[in-house]
């Protein structure tokens, strides 16, 4: 059999075409695949950072955010919630917070950046309800040793103003504090940790 009356260069320029054509028509295919894979703009935004203004909060008050689809509490702490911190250190199971709670730089009694300011995951360690802030110095249903904190209506769980667990409750260890920083003297950004980006 004789290839003389065959054109080689329109045969290449054939197969390349296909070739091309082919290879759209994969990647065109490949694209829904791939980007199905990738999280959804509301996942994204769910565990995304939360910046939060603390400028105007008064001292006793709480913000609360969601982050990562769980409540943030933001609380400024006064003076005399401040000071009565280490007063309570023999009622904790855990003062010195050894357990692995809080970010490094929150590894103090205040467990925080700043006094002033809590920031904690108002989660339960116990089954994961959500305490109450409960502010008020000895409050009747808490007794006279009471000086605010955190109340969970479960089980009875009860964590000071800095998320530290009282000893003798169902809640084995301490709140968590999430990774945050300032990015101001009034801004917060909840979710990114001091050093990061």
């Amino acid at each position: 059999m004789s290839n003389d009356g065959v054109d080689t260069s329109r045969r290449r320029f054939l197969t390349a075409a296909t070739s091309v054509v082919g290879g759209v028509g994969v990647v065109a295919a490949l694209v829904p695949f791939v980007k199905s894979m990738s999280p959804s703009a509301r996942a994204e935004a769910a565990g995304a950072p939360v910046e939060v203004d603390v400028s105007k909060m008064k001292p006793g008050e709480q913000v609360t955010v969601e982050w990562r689809g769980k409540p943030v509490w933001i609380i400024r702490r006064s003076e005399q919630n401040i000071e009565d911190l280490p007063t309570l250190n023999e009622k904790l199971a855990d003062p010195m917070s050894s357990a692995d709670q809080q970010p490094e730089y929150a590894e103090n009694i205040t467990r925080s950046i700043k006094p002033e300011y809590a920031v904690l995951v108002g989660i339960c360690t116990h089954l994961g309800c959500s305490p109450t802030y409960r502010p008020e110095m000895a409050p009747e249903d808490l007794g006279p040793q009471w000086k605010g904190g955190f109340f969970c209506p479960c089980h009875g769980s009860k964590f000071d103003l800095a998320g530290r667990v009282y000893s003798g409750v169902p809640a084995p260890t301490n709140l968590e504090v999430p990774p945050y920083h300032f990015l101001s003297e009034s801004q917060i950004l909840v979710g990114v940790d001091k050093g990061a980006a």
